[in-house]
């Protein structure tokens, strides 16, 4: 079952969401929202692009891979961009994304090796 095969990449993707989603919030609620504007946008880009990736992987898509490249890559602009802010809901978003993005990578390149061993 794909949802099985791939678990701990979509649990990873569905906690970066989560966090995302939390940081651009708690992001709004700061004093000076205007030095946070690319923070949010990132944590909000971050948010739907690793939920597309949760459902895509829990569906057998065969577009796994290259979403999970995409949710990668912005997996690690989000968390460079939080990591420039001192606030603790930012700090543990870049934590979260950088988690994410790992476990990303690694079920890209395993996708990746499997669909060419298949291969004829």
């Amino acid at each position: 079952m794909p949802h099985e095969k791939h678990i701990e990449c979509i649990e990873a993707c569905n906690h970066c969401a989560n966090e995302c989603t939390h940081c651009a919030t708690a992001c709004l609620r700061e004093d000076d929202v205007k030095v946070l504007v690319r923070c949010i946008e990132l944590d909000r880009d971050c948010s739907v692009i690793c939920r597309t990736a949760s459902l895509l992987m829990s569906a057998g898509s065969q577009f796994v891979a290259e979403i999970c490249r995409l949710c990668a890559e912005a997996c690690r602009a989000c968390a460079e961009e939080c990591r420039k802010h001192d606030m603790e809901h930012c700090q543990h978003c870049a934590d979260v994304c950088e988690h994410c993005a790992v476990e990303c990578e690694k079920l890209a390149a395993f996708t990746l090796n499997e669909s060419l061993v298949k291969s004829p």
